[in-house]
């Protein structure tokens, strides 16, 4: 599964061929519970509050997983502050 946002990071890419697009949609996503946004800013607020880096974008991402007990399968290090403040649980994505 995939959080929502990252589907529409993904999507941005306008290099992005037509079949992995196809592919990429048939990807069920995380449901955006009640109360997300507020927690998404929360989250965020914590992190620049204690002086990271905290992009929209990767607190969007985090809240989802955290509200669904998921662990995030990246290579991105910046979710690695997300990791120790809020408790993102991450797996290292594949790398080729």
């Amino acid at each position: 599964m995939l959080p929502p946002v990252v589907l529409s990071e993904l999507l941005s890419d306008p290099r992005l061929s037509s079949s992995v697009r196809d592919l990429l949609l048939q990807i069920p996503l995380l449901e955006i519970t009640d109360g997300y946004w507020e927690r998404s800013g929360a989250l965020r607020s914590k992190l620049l509050g204690r002086g990271h880096r905290a992009p929209l974008a990767d607190a969007l991402i985090t809240q989802s997983c955290l509200d669904h007990d998921v662990a995030l399968v990246t290579r991105d290090s910046d979710f690695a502050s997300f990791a120790r403040v809020a408790g993102l649980r991450l797996r290292p994505g594949v790398r080729r």
